[in-house]
């Protein structure tokens, strides 16, 4: 069964920095693309970035701010999305999800796209940034 599993997240101060994890299973890992995605309340879900799984190669939505950072430790199965500068507008529940990336490297809008449409999602973490 495939699952996927963000922690990290929580009530932090802005200025600081984050980083959520994504525990993933049930699938080889390498073969998977991992896209971040946030939702924060009253607002459409946005895409911040993916990870093709085999040899990092990332992508980003020109919308995302350099503030983000997306990484994998293959030994862990894990994903992670490291945010600096937190601001209270990155208040949201943040999520991963993953799909085959039938080896597309680097990843791509429709990367995301396909994970969005098809791929297996995690539950959520909160994220909640005060000034």
């Amino acid at each position: 069964e495939v699952q996927l599993a963000e922690s990290g997240g929580g009530s932090m101060q802005a200025g600081g920095s984050l980083r959520l994890s994504c525990a993933t299973s049930g699938f080889d890992f390498e073969t998977f693309a991992i896209c971040w995605f946030r939702q924060a309340p009253a607002k459409e879900r946005e895409g911040l970035s993916c990870i093709e799984n085999k040899e990092g190669t990332t992508y980003y939505p020109d919308s995302v701010q350099d503030r983000f950072k997306i990484s994998r430790d293959g030994a862990k199965n894990t994903v992670y999305l490291q945010v600096s500068s937190l601001k209270p507008e990155d208040t949201a529940v943040y999520y991963c999800a993953g799909a085959e990336s039938y080896g597309i490297k680097p990843p791509t809008i429709w990367t995301m796209k396909a994970v969005t449409a098809a791929g297996f999602w995690g539950q959520g973490t909160q994220v909640t940034v005060s000034s």
